[in-house]
């Protein structure tokens, strides 16, 4: 009997040829915009479908529409595997389908690019490129100093795919590199490992922060008056994990008391960001709009991650990205 798939129809339109290719023993399931689930030729019901794997994408198609997306998820009758795009599990959506006990897989995908968004956005702070430019405009012969990132420390809070990929291009740099993660387990490119119990210690040495952590009910505001207490001067913090990890008010004391010298931000607490919200116009702040993900491979990582997890399922081996369920909150 053909394992049952089920994805929106945007999404088969974008990956059938390749999933074709594969030449399992399948069978497609397409809902759209509006929850008419299609079986072949006929519309179904969700309430009485059994599917055996769920692929929610980002096809461009639906942007906007990922709630709608999770609510006719939730309307099937069971699902026994779900593979999303989101690395962050903290919609309430997951916790919602794993509590009925489907596996779900989370993807690894925008790793490379929210990598490279961070060190492009940490060189955008220690190179003066704006001055330079304007000195080129002006026909001024200035030397222009810069930090270098070969003298930095850098600490990263949380170690999965993201924080890993940060660790790959901050070390050719010649950087210090320093890791807080669940486990004190030692990694390749890291110099030293601690849990949350050695934060204090690590954050007095560190020049740039970055929080690539889940956000779940223990690490939710924990970046806190505390936490930027514990800076050394002119800290960069750079958050590209979920808004919730920060108490804003804390953050722009320290900017405006000079612990933090800039806080690199693309993820808030809502989103979009309103734009009454001061840390559009904080001096300090270097402000985008969720958009560290965005890199031109991202969709083609995508695709391959569950081209090869679909194919491993019907073959009956281990998925890649399964989460543990009780780590999603």
């Amino acid at each position: 009997m053909p394992a049952t798939l089920a994805m929106h129809d945007a999404s088969y339109a974008h990956i059938s040829k390749k999933l074709t290719a594969l030449n399992l023993d399948i069978e497609v399931i397409t809902f759209d915009k509006e929850g008419h689930f299609r079986v072949g030729d006929q519309i179904a019901r969700a309430e009485n479908l059994d599917v055996d794997y769920v692929w929610l994408s980002s096809h461009p198609k639906l942007v906007g529409a990922q709630d709608a997306v999770f609510e006719q998820v939730l309307n099937l009758k069971s699902v026994a595997v779900l593979q999303t795009f989101n690395a962050g599990l903290d919609h309430s959506f997951y916790k919602q389908i794993s509590n009925t006990g489907t596996r779900i897989c989370n993807s690894s995908a925008q790793a490379v690019a929210i990598s490279e968004y961070v060190m492009a956005q940490v060189l955008s702070v220690f190179h003066p490129i704006d001055l330079q430019r304007t000195l080129q405009a002006e026909g001024k012969w200035e030397k222009t100093p810069f930090r270098e990132i070969s003298r930095s420390n850098w600490l990263i809070v949380g170690y999965g795919p993201i924080g890993q990929e940060i660790s790959k291009r901050v070390k050719p740099f010649g950087a210090s590199l320093s890791v807080i993660r669940r486990t004190p387990s030692q990694s390749e490119n890291v110099d030293r490992v601690g849990t949350t119990a050695d934060m204090t210690d690590y954050l007095a040495d560190a020049d740039i922060v970055v929080l690539a952590c889940p956000l779940n009910e223990q690490t939710r505001g924990f970046a806190d008056a505390g936490f930027f207490a514990g800076m050394k001067e002119n800290t960069i913090l750079v958050n590209i994990a979920r808004g919730g990890l920060i108490d804003d008010a804390a953050m722009i004391a320290a900017l405006d008391n000079g612990n933090l010298e800039t806080a690199i931000l693309d993820v808030f607490h809502q989103e979009p960001l309103e734009p009454s919200n001061p840390l559009w116009s904080h001096p300090k702040v270097r402000l985008t709009s969720h958009t560290s993900f965005s890199g031109e491979g991202v969709q083609d990582r995508w695709d391959t991650l569950f081209l090869d997890n679909i194919k491993r399922f019907v073959d009956g081996d281990s998925l890649n990205f399964e989460v543990n369920p009780n780590d999603i909150s």
